[in-house]
């Protein structure tokens, strides 16, 4: 009974991922926050018929700038806003013939520039070539639930933090006999008081030339 238990409960937790794996699906390299990132849509066939999916369109949250991957086998097209200089979508369409076959998936990429944001949702829509339309744009449910046709989206992280500018700080004067002197201008040689000394210097000299004079008459 334990062994039956647990095989019932791996099946269904294989079922589960099963389901949850069919989901369009959007992964990044680089989910930075208003950074540029190749981000990556998972898209399998789902169809009850049978039919290859036949196009896949994901709308953008009109980024500045967004470019796409060659795809053998299938057409892309941006739909740009020349005015705005945004990017609103990209389509893919296969080729006549062509498509994801049943039971199978196919890759989607294209470059594109984040916005500043905590998450980014990129609604898409799924076309077969029966006619039929799938649109994978369900937000979360309450608590944190999954709808029957999430939205694929992305969790973006913080970007590195820029360094603070380098500050050039003053050039500390040097040592100073007093700390109060410090910025003042140095003041002017007293040119006064050496006139004075020079003058005192020559008086002197002249009376000691007297002096010798009067010993000799």
């Amino acid at each position: 009974m334990a062994a039956a238990a647990a095989a019932g409960l791996y099946c269904a937790a294989m079922l589960g991922i099963a389901q949850a794996s069919a989901h369009v699906h959007a992964s990044s390299d680089n989910p930075v926050r208003g950074g540029h990132a190749i981000v990556t849509f998972s898209v399998p066939n789902e169809s009850p018929t049978g039919a290859p999916t036949t196009a896949l369109s994901v709308a953008l949250p009109d980024v500045a700038s967004a470019s796409t991957e060659t795809m053998p086998g299938w057409t892309v097209k941006l739909d740009r806003d020349t005015a705005a200089g945004t990017v609103h979508s990209v389509t893919w369409t296969a080729a006549p013939n062509s498509g994801i076959p049943a039971d199978q998936f196919a890759l989607f990429r294209i470059s594109v520039q984040l916005p500043d944001a905590d998450t980014v949702s990129f609604p898409a829509t799924q076309t077969y070539a029966d006619g039929s339309v799938v649109k994978w744009d369900q937000p979360p449910l309450p608590g944190g639930g999954e709808p029957e046709h999430p939205a694929p989206s992305l969790a973006l992280r913080p970007g590195p933090v820029a360094p603070p500018p380098h500050q050039h700080g003053t050039p500390h004067p040097g040592p100073l006999t007093d700390p109060a002197q410090a910025g003042q201008p140095k003041p002017a040689p007293d040119n006064t008081a050496r006139l004075l000394a020079g003058t005192a210097l020559l008086v002197a000299a002249l009376g000691v030339a007297l002096t010798l004079i009067r010993r000799r008459t």
